[in-house]
């Protein structure tokens, strides 16, 4: 019998996944390993709505503020990580947590993708990146899918950085990133736990959450990463939030506009997340989230754990 636990804990964006795992870990002994793509920068920390310095005195996080903003991180790296940090807190005596909305983050670790190991190529990257600026993402999705269909069909085509790092593979190893993609789940036995809630009421959190943000200083955190050299084109700064507000910095919007632009973007992602954490999975124990949810979860996560011996 699988003997080590690990409790998973995913939804879109704004959803109240970072306080309910906070409340889980204090009563469980747990520690939380991040699943967000953003959150592994330094310095880019009110915009990917980081745990506060507080919230971390209160419960050990893993996998946050890793890179500077304009140094590469690959997938492999992540789930390389995250195992570690998993089996470094099985080995304390502790609970894991995988928590965040990164769905391919949650897959790799989950279902054990065999990344392939192929570093980034800045050069190959660079002219990708002018093609999909002159042609457009179409363009280059297109490629993918004459060269490996699969990927493509896996791949949103507007998700230019997933493409680009999919033709990377393929040209680097001369394979399809499909084939090299093979899956080892790893040896934990696993509790999924999704945190939904109805549309419209998650939109006016994810706005009333960007305006707390621009009070807390997004706006100036941004300007200091630009002060410290940091370009508008490094990936780390299309993160949303910083995307928009960098058109307001150089002129191309007014403020109003740039905000506007934050949280349709922000709506639009959580669209895309659902299509990682999909409502039909029966794998996930979903709970609607209208008021606390805390005791319905406390009681999914105590039935789990009450099943080990």
């Amino acid at each position: 019998m699988v003997s080590k636990p690990l409790i998973v804990i995913v939804g879109p964006t704004a959803v109240g996944k970072t306080q309910l795992a906070l409340r889980l870990c204090e009563d469980l002994g747990g520690e939380v390993i991040s699943a967000d793509s953003r959150q592994i920068y330094k310095g880019m920390d009110i915009g990917t709505a980081k745990p506060t310095a507080e919230e971390r005195q209160r419960v050990p996080h893993h996998l946050i503020d890793l890179i500077e903003p304009d140094e590469e991180f690959t997938l492999a790296q992540y789930q390389e990580m995250a195992y570690r940090a998993i089996d470094g807190i099985l080995s304390r005596g502790r609970l894991p947590f995988l928590v965040g909305g990164t769905g391919l983050y949650v897959r790799a670790v989950l279902e054990g993708f065999a990344v392939p190991r192929v570093r980034p190529d800045p050069a190959l990257r660079k002219r990708l990146q002018q093609e999909v600026e002159a042609k457009g993402s179409e363009v280059l999705h297109g490629r993918l899918r004459e060269l490996d269909p699969e990927a493509a069909a896996k791949i949103d085509p507007h998700n230019v950085r997933r493409v680009v790092r999919a033709l990377e593979v393929c040209e680097a190893t001369g394979q399809p990133i499909s084939r090299l993609q093979r899956k080892e789940p790893p040896p934990y036995r696993i509790l999924k736990i999704g945190l939904t809630m109805e549309r419209k009421a998650l939109y006016r959190h994810i706005d009333e959450r960007v305006d707390r943000m621009m009070g807390r200083g997004l706006l100036e955190e941004l300007k200091r990463l630009v002060e410290k050299g940091y370009s508008y084109d490094l990936a780390a700064m299309s993160g949303l939030g910083y995307k928009q507000l960098g058109l307001y910095l150089r002129g191309e919007v007014d403020l109003a506009e740039a905000l506007r632009m934050i949280k349709s973007e922000t709506h639009r992602f959580v669209r895309q997340q659902y299509k990682w954490f999909r409502l039909d999975d029966e794998t996930i124990n979903w709970i609607e989230v209208d008021g606390d949810p805390y005791v319905e979860v406390r009681a999914v996560v105590g039935a789990f754990m009450g099943s080990f011996v």
